[in-house]
């Protein structure tokens, strides 16, 4: 897993054996198991890492009005109760334009008002709640809502 992987040696000296993983991948969830010994005294603890993934098709960025699919996938092994999608914070209800179907949310024609933070959030029959962000981009025209643009005779135009 090098060079994703550290150990702050300072922190050792502290009895702080924590592991970093920057970035997290989803073929790094499983269990971890740390040990240490200390003259003949061996302690050890094990750790879950849960991972949870948000992924757009297609690719990052966007083009205005070509559809796109966010999905959502964890490694939490309870079975799903619910998903639920936010926009910008805002719970986003399912329609003709948000269809979600199978924990994947497809937006059927997204405007620019569409990119931003998104948030799926999942929770499992044993009540364990998990949310992952997302940050949408989309490529567009963000100009005037009237196609007819004045100017002066002799001063620039936008």
């Amino acid at each position: 897993m090098r060079p994703r992987v550290s150990v702050q040696d300072s922190a050792l000296r502290n009895g702080n054996f924590s592991l970093r993983i920057d970035p997290v991948r989803s073929e790094d969830a499983g269990l971890y198991e740390a040990q240490v010994t200390y003259d003949t005294d061996v302690q050890s603890c094990q750790v879950e890492l849960g991972v949870i993934t948000v992924t757009l098709n297609p690719p990052n960025p966007v083009v205005e009005n070509e559809p796109l699919l966010l999905s959502c996938n964890s490694s939490h092994r309870a079975s799903l109760v619910e998903m639920c999608w936010f926009h910008n914070r805002h719970p986003v209800p399912t329609s003709r334009t948000f269809c979600s179907l199978h924990g994947a949310l497809s937006i059927l024609r997204p405007a620019m008002s569409d990119a931003g933070s998104w948030r799926c959030q999942l929770r499992y029959s044993d009540n364990e709640i998990i949310s992952a962000m997302y940050n949408l981009q989309i490529l567009g025209f963000d100009g005037p809502t009237n196609p007819v643009v004045y100017a002066a005779a002799g001063f620039a135009a936008d």
